[in-house]
This record gives structure tokens, sequence and C-alpha cells, in this order.
């Protein structure tokens, strides 16, 4: 019979639900949740925590348990420990760190959270391409050593070895690697607003390579990772576009009507722009996903972010 150390347990396969455990359910939480949701319902049990009580009635009616409890408030998590065999994690690290520019506080609590109990059989961490910081427009592999610029994502970096130190219990980690998010039925998902702004980019001859994944293609992914994902494993999340940044809004610009942006020199471009959009101004990178494709399974529905910006309706 079930107890409460082990509580599926002799029970036959067909009647346990792997219970899945989302932590940071925004967007691609909830597009993550759409994919865990279809296919595999009848093995699936959906969790997610929350901080928001407002937030409680949107994931009951996604089909998804609400756990109240805030990253930022350890003891809220205690309630964690056990409570599923597989977890996302796709909460940020908070940005302002009070000095400790480097750590990231939010997972380290999660982590421990987690180990108070019998640990995930399964964690899908979602970090960034930034750590691999600027590449010189280099086309890189999952095998590149991590060089962050900033403190957003050196914070990622620490929160990456956070995750691999609960690997080392047993846990099979992957560490998706993610580079810009864009859907048009995301807020904010697309070029258009900034292309209304007339915001400037650089001339061709010093702009800078970006990368770029659908959500609901990450969404895919975070999914696939839960069941397919390698033990302690790095995996680039991006599509097959191999476009400078000026590029990218010339080709939205173009789709949507609206008027190219102007190009600048990088030199302008330091007195004109915020510090945050010049930050992805300095780095140049070309991100491998062989190992998405192969290890994942994946198959792109939105290879390229043509096919992804003119699409008019969006299924996940």
């Amino acid at each position: 019979m079930p107890s409460n150390q082990t509580p599926l347990g002799a029970l036959p396969a067909r009647f346990r639900r792997q219970r899945v455990l989302i932590v940071g359910c925004g967007d691609v939480g909830l597009r993550t949740a759409g994919q865990l949701g279809a296919p595999q319902s009848q093995r699936v049990r959906l969790l997610a925590l929350t901080s928001s009580p407002e937030k409680v009635r949107l994931l009951r009616a996604c089909g998804i348990t609400p756990l109240q409890g805030n990253l930022d408030d350890a003891p809220s998590l205690k309630r964690l420990a056990g409570i599923a065999h597989r977890v996302i994690h796709l909460a940020p690290p908070p940005s302002d760190q009070r000095g400790a520019t480097e750590r990231d506080p939010r997972s380290l609590a999660l982590v421990q959270a987690l180990r108070l109990r019998t640990p995930p059989q399964v964690l899908v961490y979602g970090s960034t391409t930034g750590v691999y910081g600027d590449c010189g427009g280099q086309r890189i592999d999952e095998t590149r050593r991590v060089n962050p610029h900033t403190p957003r994502a050196q914070r990622r970096v620490d929160a990456e070895k956070i995750m691999r130190f609960l690997g080392r219990s047993g846990v099979r980690v992957s560490v998706l690697r993610i580079p810009g998010i864009y859907a048009p039925d995301r807020e904010g998902g697309t070029p258009r607003e900034r292309l209304l702004k007339g915001t400037p980019v650089l001339v061709s001859k010093e702009d800078v390579y970006t990368n770029h994944i659908h959500a609901n293609d990450l969404a895919r992914a975070c999914a696939a990772a839960l069941w397919r994902g390698k033990p302690q494993r790095v995996v680039n999340v991006t599509d097959d576009t191999d476009l400078k940044m000026g590029d990218y809004f010339d080709l939205a610009a173009g789709l949507y009507g609206l008027p190219k942006p102007p190009r600048i020199s990088r030199s302008d471009a330091n007195t004109a722009l915020p510090l945050m959009l010049l930050s992805f101004m300095n780095e140049s990178r070309r991100l491998d996903n062989t190992r998405m494709k192969q290890e994942l399974k994946i198959q792109l529905r939105y290879p390229h972010v043509r096919e992804g910006l003119s699409l008019q309706g969006q299924l996940i």
C-alpha cells in the first residue's frame, strides 16, 4: 500500500500519475502546461508555485493546482519538499541583488526546499544564452565556456551551478539556454512596438548576430526535456535563424508594412540608446541547436522568425 514516505507505493504503473511542478509559471510556463496537459494528461498532474493570489483562478482554469509560496521567502517553500516527481524552473533571478550581483538566492532557496525530503527525479532549468557573453559572431555549441559580461548573466551562471549541485544528489538536471523569446500572442513578443518608436539599430558592419526561439517551440522543448533530457546536460534552445539584429528588424518591418529602423554607428548608439538595450548590442553569437534536435527530438514548428512573426493564428 502507498505510504507517506512512498506515496506511489506499489501501485501498477498505469495508475501512477507524475506530479509536475512549474516554478515561474508565466507565459512560457502556461504554454508548457498546455503541452503537458494534452497528450500526457492521463499520467501528469500539474502544479504551479505562485506568490500572487490573483493568479490562483487563472491557474485553476488551466487545470493547474496552485501552490502559494514565494521564492524570496524561503520558509514559504517548505511545502514543496517531496511534492513533485518533475520540476520545471523558469523563474528569473532577482534583478536587484543589493550588492550580491553574482548570486541567485531564489534558485538556492528552491533547491534547499526540494532537498528537504525525497528530491524530484528530474529538474529542467530555463537559463539564458547570455551566459556565453560576446563570442564575436562565432557559431558556438554547448561546449563553449561561459563568459558572462553582465550581472544579469552572472546570476544565471550561479543558478546553473546550483542546479548542477542538485544533480549530484541523483536528480536528472537539464539546463536549457534560451535566447530572445518571441510570439505574436505574447506580450511584447514582436518588434512592432519598437519599430513604431523608430528605435535605431547598428550599421551593418558594426551589427551583432542575435538568436531567437518562438514561445511555443520553447514550451515544447521544456516539456520534452522533462522526459528526454540527458543527465546534467546543457541544451541550446534556439531556432535556425541566422540574422544580425538590424536585419531581424528590417525583416519584421517588411512583414508589418512599417518603415525600417534607422541605422546608426556604435559610437552614436552609446549616447542615444539606454544601457539595457546597449547590453544586447554588445554581444554577438550564433548558436548551434543540434543537441536540441537530436536529444530532445524537437522539430521546430517555427524554424525561422519569418514564419513565427508572419503567422496569423498561433497554435501550440
